[in-house]
């Protein structure tokens, strides 16, 4: 059976994930939608190309248009949304009144909540909705469920992902290959984790540690917003532990945390010379100059560790992932992370492999079937369980 998908926001997680839908998602149609049509047809031309199939087709589209938003969807079965999380909300209730099924790449946990809301709106009109797929939080819950049938009965969950440059450069040792409107929505407020059995809400920019990450090396790995999403909830008097770290170069920690505690990631505006200034805003302007790469190699980590039993003895298991910048298509490993575990999730719905509703990711995508999907994609899946599942390296700084 073949399926038509539409793809709203023609960037680079965009672009990656129609290229996924084309080749592996057994897509009839694909639609690329884009505030700017140019892009959306040069994306649309890109995908094409790369599958020798003009199986891609562009339109130019303003999702906060409802009217134009809810023309686009009709006659799909799938909509992925690429674009900003601040538009997800609205998107969802758009698909479900016009009958498609939707997923997008989260970013907000309190947008995501609220998306799960409206799961009686989505089993009546016989739809799915499944927020927060990407590379974080979706590539890393789905891995940490994986990671949890492996041990058996598990107990405590313990995630750590990064996106990093292969080589890095001084002062920031960082690359920004995806909207930066995403990056500092993860460096403001601070992350629900589940702790004790207990729910906690930790700040951003605390308990810094340093992890050895063959082959890549010594990383630091601290807490920032978002990452574990809706799994704390999810898990909640199933497990004592669900948490999510963050993995950067050293020297990162620093600056980010100085920044923070300068209020640049704030969104509240303050006075400047008598006109308004929002510091997000402007950091936006600086920092982005700085680490936007348009040509980056480009390197993505996900480990998930796991403890708990199995058959009453102590059991654990080790999944990770480390993917690199691809050189046949041109994809970057965060266009690959995060592109295509939104499009195998998209893939799903469209065969009907999740259950009708809106649920969270951690829920609705088995562990086993995703991990299988994305070793058909040529993703390298270590797993490490028992004796071998060692603790990662962890040299604990504060």
């Amino acid at each position: 059976m073949a399926y038509s998908y539409l793809v709203l926001g023609a960037g680079r997680q965009g672009i990656a994930a129609a290229y996924d839908l084309a080749r592996f998602g057994g897509a009839s149609r694909i639609t690329l939608a884009d505030f700017d049509r140019e892009q959306a047809q040069a994306g649309a031309h890109r995908v094409n190309e790369l599958v020798h199939n003009p199986i891609a087709t562009a339109i130019g589209l303003d999702v906060r248009d409802e009217n134009a938003t809810r023309r686009a969807l009709k006659g799909h079965d799938v909509a992925l949304s690429a674009v900003p999380y601040f538009y997800n909300l609205a998107l969802t209730r758009a698909a479900i009144e016009t009958g498609v099924s939707f997923c997008d790449m989260g970013g907000n946990t309190d947008i995501v909540r609220k998306q799960h809301a409206l799961d009686p709106e989505a089993r009546r009109a016989g739809v799915s909705v499944i927020p927060d797929c990407g590379m974080g939080p979706g590539m890393g819950n789905t891995l940490a469920v994986y990671a949890m049938e492996l041990v058996g009965d598990p107990e405590e969950v313990y995630l750590y992902d990064g996106g990093l440059p292969q080589k890095p450069q001084p002062p920031w040792n960082y690359a920004l290959t995806f909207n930066i409107e995403g990056l500092t929505n993860e460096y403001y407020g601070g992350m629900t984790i589940l702790r004790d059995g207990k729910l906690f809400h930790a700040p951003c920019f605390t308990e810094f540690e340093m992890m050895d990450v063959p082959p890549i090396g010594k990383l630091e790995t601290f807490l920032i917003a978002g990452g574990a999403s809706t799994a704390p909830w999810t898990f909640q008097g199933k497990l004592r532990t669900y948490e999510l770290k963050v993995l950067r170069y050293p020297g990162t920690f620093a600056q980010l945390k100085a920044f923070s505690d300068l209020g640049l990631f704030d969104l509240k505006p303050v006075p400047v010379n008598g006109k308004a200034v929002v510091p997000r805003e402007l950091f936006h302007a600086l920092f982005e100059p700085q680490v936007r790469v348009d040509d980056v190699r480009d390197v993505c980590i996900i480990r998930a560790h796991a403890k708990g039993k199995k058959n009453g003895q102590p059991s654990e298991a080790v999944v990770e992932i480390i993917d690199y910048y691809d050189e046949a298509t041109g994809f970057t490993a965060m266009q690959r992370m995060t592109g295509w575990h939104a499009s195998i999730v998209a893939a799903m719905m469209a065969r009907q492999d999740v259950p009708t509703g809106s649920l969270p990711l951690e829920l609705a995508v088995p562990g086993r079937a995703f991990v299988s999907e994305a070793k058909r994609r040529g993703f390298k899946i270590t797993e490490r369980t028992g004796a071998e599942a060692v603790e990662p390296a962890l040299a604990r700084i504060g």
